[in-house]
């Protein structure tokens, strides 16, 4: 297998087993736009056919960031009602389109908002000591509900909170995101990749069935909170969203400043 698409890159070593999916619009912070949503809920579902391959890494392309989210200028129509809201990334990760090889994600640079639909659907995190997370939404008029879902499912309930709530004021560095175990690896500079890649190549090595079923396994640990909760959001989103103008302007008046822990 080898792809390019509209901002993704896809490529596959047949001999190792190993594909690397890569979110390829750094002039964009890599953000996910529409067509790189429709690419991605493809790609995971041609993967599922592949037979080739037995593990993933997903990474972002260029040094400022993994994914920084829903790209700010894509047009999502809402339905005209409090009880129905369309997230456009609810579906983009791999466990949403019922893959169950390993995902590992590669994390340089900024790491933020609807990234963590990305990241909570990766079995495990390696990343660089330029990674950051964060989560702008409350400092945008905006609940953050999914993410936050998801990432009470990989990190202790104070620090995804803490990282939920603080908003674009504090940035979790890769080693504090190391320390609480959202990272798994921390690696030397540029490291990120290739260490992604090379625990990917071993898990690759290994008898498929046994890890697809661990995968599923450790998924369904935690699926259930995640239902629920994910039952919640869209009320909790029509409920807490600012209307857009606000939000749009908050964006714009945002100050630049913030704090690394």
């Amino acid at each position: 297998m080898g792809a390019v698409v509209t901002g993704l890159r896809v490529t596959a070593d047949k001999d190792t087993g190993v594909a690397v999916v890569t979110l390829d619009r750094p002039h964009r912070l890599n953000a996910v736009d529409l067509d790189m949503r429709d690419e991605l809920v493809s790609t995971w579902s041609e993967l599922r056919f592949d037979d080739s391959v037995r593990a993933v890494v997903l990474t972002g392309a260029g040094e400022r960031a993994f994914c920084t989210g829903l790209d700010r200028d894509a047009e999502v129509p809402q339905p005209g009602s409090p009880y129905m809201a369309d997230d456009p990334l609810l579906h983009i990760g791999p466990k949403s389109n019922d893959l169950w090889k390993p995902v590992i994600a590669a994390v340089n640079g900024m790491a933020c908002g609807g990234a963590f639909y990305l990241l909570g659907e990766s079995d495990f995190l390696v990343a660089d000591p330029a990674a950051t997370f964060f989560d702008p939404h409350t400092t945008y008029g905006m609940v953050s509900a999914y993410e936050s879902v998801l990432m009470a499912q990989v990190m202790p309930h104070g620090e995804a909170a803490r990282m939920a709530l603080m908003g674009t004021a504090e940035r979790l560095s890769a080693e504090r995101a190391h320390a609480v175990g959202l990272v798994t690896e921390l690696t030397a500079p540029g490291g990120a990749l290739p260490a992604a890649a090379a625990a990917a190549e071993i898990i690759a090595g290994y008898p498929p069935e046994g890890v697809q079923g661990t995968v599923r396994a450790l998924w369904a640990a935690k699926e259930a909170a995640v239902k629920q909760g994910f039952a919640q959001a869209p009320h909790l989103v029509s409920l807490g969203n600012l209307p857009l103008d606000r939000q749009a302007e908050l964006f714009r008046s945002r100050r630049s400043g913030f704090r690394s822990r």
